[in-house]
């Protein structure tokens, strides 16, 4: 039986070919990292964390936004951000889709409550809360048996239970 090789295999070598599914990845990435670019040249006013660029199928760029507000204001610039996308990709995209997705960033959101609630909880720590050992003490006791001489039955049957559980504490 043949012994395999020892030699290690250089991985960047993966990255740099031409074909195969890790060089489509990178060059998908490559190419939603610079339409991102665009959108943020063409829209300065709009916050990072309000769009992203979600995916790109055949000629169609879909750009997801977290609100309605900022999905009207890249309506706005459609045909800008779609003319810097043709001339930039040489063509490769000729459709924008935008879709309103308040779910998308909700992981986003919840990461950095957590993480607020981490950086608070290591600030300042929360003391004990001490119950105090008796609520009702025994003047309270007796103020509560004053008031159900003359209240009517059902509010005097409750007066004389909370100065009996005044009492045994």
């Amino acid at each position: 039986m043949a012994r395999k090789s020892k030699v290690p295999i250089n991985m960047s070598s993966l990255l740099q070919s031409t074909t195969g599914t890790l060089a489509q990845i990178q060059s998908k990435t490559n190419s939603l990292t610079v339409l991102a670019d665009i959108v943020r040249q063409i829209c300065p006013d709009l916050p990072a964390d309000a769009f992203q660029i979600a995916n790109s199928r055949q000629d169609t760029l879909i750009i997801e936004v977290k609100s309605p507000v900022w999905g009207q204001r890249l309506q706005f610039e459609r045909n800008t951000i779609n003319n810097a996308l043709s001339a930039q990709t040489e063509g490769q995209f000729q459709k924008i889709e935008i879709k309103v997705n308040p779910q998308g960033f909700q992981q986003k959101r919840h990461e950095l409550t957590q993480k607020i609630k981490a950086e608070f909880a290591a600030q300042a720590p929360i003391k004990s809360f001490k119950q105090p050992d008796s609520v009702v003490n025994e003047k309270t006791a007796q103020e509560f048996l004053a008031l159900a001489k003359n209240a009517p039955k059902g509010l005097k049957e409750k007066l004389e239970k909370l100065a009996r559980v005044a009492g045994k504490k």
